[in-house]
């Protein structure tokens, strides 16, 4: 009896029953005593719900069990969020954890990011890391910690003192940090955050790498350092078909604020396939950063042709 009932009326069908049920029920109470609108709104939407489940195609979780088959991707959206907030801990998540992200608010805040009475690290897991004090400590010139690129410049030697590099043909060496901020396009990133980021390459004196997608007016805004990076699309420095234009390069070259040059020879992220940015996307602004046509496709070719790899 009972499997012939699971045959005619599956168990997984159950709630939907039920809601069908409710909103009879419901549609009683308003026919009659004039009350229950609501609960008829809310289980007669569910009904619907449900059919609609039953009828469609596309996801089998949905048709094999209408209206509950959604609490399924209901918690998968929210997924993230409760792993966040109710399983992992503080030094769990990749590639940061929570503990470094607040230590980058707090200090983005100007708030005091120090915490005593230890830390929640273990400190005897394997791979952790920590710098023993030393025995015999000496004195550091300086502790903006940076290196000379190119020409002539001093090699600072702690024992030895400061002694001249040979010289070279580059006329404007450029003294880096040691930290510095990679490789991000506009375009890629917004306007606000290519400000936000040239400001703090300015306020903190290192460089601030443009991306392949040249050198944009919110670059410029700031003054920080900048790394010109050109790939096979030359954009910034190009002719109308793509070609390398000597000329608008050594415009951009000879800017002060233009402090190194790097040469992108292939794209890591798109081994021999070059890259695409779709003409919707290739606002204004992006058109006149890169040289080309507003609304087209801008394209990286996989390899260049000013040169051979």
């Amino acid at each position: 009896m009972f499997d012939r009932l699971e045959a005619a009326l599956p168990l997984r069908f159950s709630f939907l029953i039920f809601c069908g049920f409710a909103a009879l029920l419901a549609l009683f109470s308003v026919v009659v005593f004039r009350v229950g609108w609501l609960p008829l709104l809310v289980f007669g939407a569910l009904v619907g719900v449900g059919v609609h489940d039953l009828r469609q195609t596309r996801h089998a979780i949905l048709r094999n069990y209408p209206v509950l088959g959604h609490l399924r991707f209901l918690f998968e959206f929210i997924r993230p969020e409760m792993r966040q907030y109710f399983i992992e801990s503080d030094t769990e998540a990749t590639p940061f954890s929570r503990a470094q992200r607040s230590l980058v608010y707090q200090r983005a805040k100007g708030e005091s990011d120090n915490q005593p009475f230890g830390t929640h690290m273990d400190v005897s897991a394997r791979g952790y890391e920590w710098v023993n004090h030393s025995m015999a400590p000496t004195k550091l010139a300086t502790h903006d910690f940076r290196i000379w690129i190119g020409g002539a410049h001093p090699v600072i030697d702690v024992a030895l003192g400061s002694t001249p590099a040979p010289a070279s043909a580059c006329t404007q060496p450029y003294n880096a940090s040691v930290f510095n901020i990679s490789a991000m396009s506009f375009g890629a990133l917004s306007a606000n955050a290519i400000l936000a980021l040239n400001k703090g390459a300015k306020m903190g004196g290192f460089a601030h790498d443009t991306g392949e997608g040249s050198i944009s007016a919110h670059h410029r805004t700031h003054g920080g350092d900048l790394i010109w990076e050109i790939g096979s699309g030359y954009f910034g420095c190009r002719n109308d078909d793509g070609s390398f234009n000597a000329a608008r390069f050594t415009a951009n070259a000879c800017d002060p604020q233009v402090k190194m040059i790097e040469l992108k020879l292939s794209q890591g992220a798109k081994p021999g396939h070059g890259g695409v940015l779709p003409g919707p996307k290739v606002t204004q602004e992006i058109a006149d950063a890169r040289g080309v046509p507003v609304g087209q496709d801008c394209i990286s070719p996989s390899r260049h042709s000013a040169f051979s790899t």
